[in-house]
């Protein structure tokens, strides 16, 4: 069977499709290179967050071939680039709810009704919450999760940085460019980040940390001015001022439009094998919604090429 191309009509995509990637990460864009250049002409539907955290990561050190690293939205913007360059279509947005018993899969988003033969799922993971009274009465005003988006608007400011991993280290270092001091809050006496954060972070001289400690509170009331913390050791209480608080403290995977038609973990990242199949044949998974170990950008590029490869198999064996 000809492959069908999945060009625009008036403007929109076509209803039928070979290949849908739900996503535009690492892993969703690396499969559409895979996909397009295979000529399955895939449609990649952006979500609500096109880019996933790469778009939101100031610098990256760790991908291979930027040996000076490289900014999060340029990579972004690289992996776009190559994957349109061999054809692929993206769309800016979102899939609202799917129906898989059947092939070809229906895929409703907000621009309409699709069908597919074949669907990769790479939907990433979002932020994880603090779960604390303040925290989503304040979102936006002085709480975040991103600070390659807010930092700016802490210059010459008092904030906090909660989480003791890479992610937390990094946004915090970043912080430094515009706040007057940055206060690494984390619930264990060390730190889990890597030996070059840690190293760059405590010869920082904006940086200090409070270790062994958890934040019970963010107080306003109209925007951040202090926040209250116990250490879990002493179970000694206090607060103090800030005028942010940004929060990495881990990611969950975006999976719940999938629940009840993939398998998944108790954790809700999708169950694949090493093809990257789901539990649905014709349909694969890759990137964070279905790695709960690494989570990192190479990683989730190459589980996007190898399901892209195991899509363009299935495809080659179903026609």
């Amino acid at each position: 069977m000809q492959s069908t191309s999945n060009g625009m009509a008036g403007g929109k995509p076509a209803p039928d499709q070979e290949v849908i990637i739900l996503g535009t990460g690492p892993a969703g864009l690396a499969a559409a290179v895979y996909a397009a250049r295979a000529e399955r002409h895939p449609l990649v539907l952006a979500g609500p967050e096109p880019g996933g955290q790469v778009s939101l990561t100031y610098t990256i050190e760790n991908y291979p071939g930027f040996p000076e690293g490289v900014q999060g939205p340029d990579l972004y913007e690289l992996f776009q680039k190559q994957a349109q360059r061999f054809g692929a279509v993206v769309d800016y947005s979102s899939a609202t709810a799917l129906d898989l018993k059947s092939t070809p899969f229906r895929v409703n988003a907000d621009t309409g009704e699709f069908r597919t033969r074949a669907l990769i799922v790479a939907t990433g993971a979002s932020p994880r919450k603090l779960g604390i009274p303040g925290e989503d009465l304040l979102r936006g005003k002085g709480v975040s999760y991103c600070a390659t988006c807010d930092g700016a608007f802490f210059r010459n400011r008092s904030v906090m940085v909660v989480g003791g991993g890479d992610s937390a280290l990094e946004e915090g270092l970043f912080l430094t460019r515009f706040a007057s001091q940055v206060t690494i809050v984390h619930r264990r006496n060390e730190l889990r980040a890597g030996k070059i954060l840690r190293d760059r972070a405590a010869q920082n001289p904006k940086i200090r940390f409070l270790l062994e400690t958890v934040v019970e509170e963010i107080r306003g009331p109209d925007s951040v001015k202090s926040v209250a913390l116990r250490n879990v050791s002493s179970g000694k209480t206090d607060v103090l001022p800030a005028d942010g608080v940004f929060v990495f403290i881990g990611h969950d995977p975006n999976t719940a439009l999938f629940r009840g038609l993939l398998d998944m973990d108790e954790k809700g990242y999708l169950r694949v094998d090493d093809r990257m199949r789901t539990s649905v044949p014709g349909v694969f998974a890759a990137g964070e919604a279905a790695d709960p170990t690494f989570r990192q950008v190479a990683t989730s590029a190459g589980m996007g090429v190898a399901a892209a490869i195991s899509a363009e198999r299935w495809l080659a064996e179903h026609q």
